[in-house]
Formats: structure tokens, C-alpha cells, sequence
């Protein structure tokens, strides 16, 4: 089956983002609500579904087939990944942040930890999202923004413009908006300087999955 190659890319981000809203809606947070249903099991879901629609699109993603990467292209992308963790940690200024910080505190009514939630909280982070998101924001919009047949667009002759626009929109996304927007434009010159996605796919994941970690081990759940 053949399908678009833009469609592709933005059918499982747009779903993603449709979780989001409907967490968001939801009016029972957290284990204990009067549903009677933890709402946090709701992004377990997410991860799976967007996971699943990455797997049904999957052939149209020929930008990574192409698994290989120089020893200098992977130190690039896990060095960059840990610098944009360290920015992000450290940029929660008040005034760079959207709204109310919100938590997903992945504890028992008892105070332990609850290991499920935390495992695809971690594969979500770690893995699904970074794949999802690098389609959409660089694979796609980056691409299209100088080039509406983007899959034409070659991403080592992608504009300063449509690096910034790119992840300024992506910043938008994000409760810590200059993190964001910083975050953004580390993945898109990755994406531009080596032309492989998965460059800045890997780069995005080392950041989400140290962050994930780091999370863990301080209790810093406003991050999540």
C-alpha cells in the first residue's frame, strides 16, 4: 500500500497531539479519581498507538533506511543530545515557560514506584517520541518550508529560515518554550550539517532519555 509521504508524517504526530489534548481534558489526574481509572495509563496508550502508526508508515520513511552513521556523526549526535539535557534542566526560567508546570509523578498510592508507568513513560520518551517528532518537525516541515515537494528538498541546503520557523513552532509545543526553541535548532542543524535523520533522532532521544533518568533518580516529575 502507498501512502503519503507527507501524510505519513504527520498522521502519528497529529495523533500524538490529540492524547495530549484529551490528557489535558481529562478531569481525573492521577490514580484515584472518581472514574475509578488512573488517568496516566493514557500516555501508555499514546506510546503504543503513535508506536503502532510508525510501524503501518513505516516504508514511506526512506530517509531512515539508511542506518549508518561515521563514528563522528553518532559522537555528534550523543554529545549534542547531552548538551541539549544540560540546557534543558537549566532554562525553566519563569518567563521562558508556558503556563503552570505540570508532573507525572509515577508513584503508588503508597509513595513506591509504579514500574509499569514508568517503563512506557521511558520508551515513550526515549524512543517512540523522538522518531515521531524529528519526522514531523525536521523530515517534513523543515523540508517544506523552502520546498513543498519536500521529500525534494535536499536538508543540507535547508535555509536559515526554515531552520528557525521550524523550531519555533516546535518550541510552541513545549511548556519550557526556550528550551524548546534551542533544542529545535540543535536537531535541525544536525539534520542539515549530515543530512541523515537519524542524526537528530538520536540526538533528541539521548536528551529525552537522560532526562528521563535524571527524572527518576531526583523527583524532579515537573520535567515529565
Amino acid at each position: 500500500m502507498t501512502f503519503s509521504p507527507a501524510l505519513a508524517r504527520i498522521i502519528p504526530f497529529a495523533v500524538f497531539m490529540l492524547f495530549v489534548v484529551a490528557g489535558s481534558l481529562l478531569p481525573d489526574a492521577g490514580a484515584g479519581g472518581a472514574s475509578g481509572w488512573d488517568t496516566r495509563h493514557l500516555y501508555t496508550l499514546r506510546a503504543l498507538v503513535v508506536l503502532a502508526l510508525l510501524a503501518w508508515f513505516w516504508r514511506s520513511y526512506t530517509e531512515l533506511h539508511d542506518f549508518s552513521l561515521s563514528w563522528r556523526e553518532a559522537g555528534l549526535a550523543v554529545v549534542s543530545g547531552l548538551a541539549v539535557f544540560v540546557m534543558w534542566i537549566n532554562f525553566d526560567f519563569p518567563w521562558a515557560t508556558f503556563g503552570e508546570s505540570t508532573s507525572f509523578a509515577p508513584t503508588s498510592a503508597d509513595g513506591s514506584i509504579d514500574w509499569v508507568l514508568v517503563t512506557f513513560r521511558m520508551l515513550g520518551l526515549a524512543l517512540v517520541v523522538p522518531v515521531m517528532e524529528e519526522l514531523f518537525w525536521r523530515s517534513y516541515l523543515m523540508r517544506w518550508i523552502d520546498n513543498q515537494e519536500f521529500l525534494k528538498q535536499v536538508p543540507a541546503q535547508a535555509s536559515l529560515r526554515a531552520i528557525f520557523l521550524s523550531s519555533l513552532v516546535f518550541a510552541a509545543e513545549h511548556q519550557l518554550w526556550l528550551a524548546g526553541l534551542i533544542a529545535g535548532l540543535v536537531y535541525g542543524y544536525l539534520y542539515a550539517r549530515t543530512g541523515k535523520l537519524w542524526v537528530p533522532v538520536i540526538s533528541h532521544a539521548v536528551t529525552n532519555g537522560v532526562l528521563g533518568f535524571w527524572i527518576l533518580a531526583t523527583g524532579n516529575w515537573q520535567f515529565w
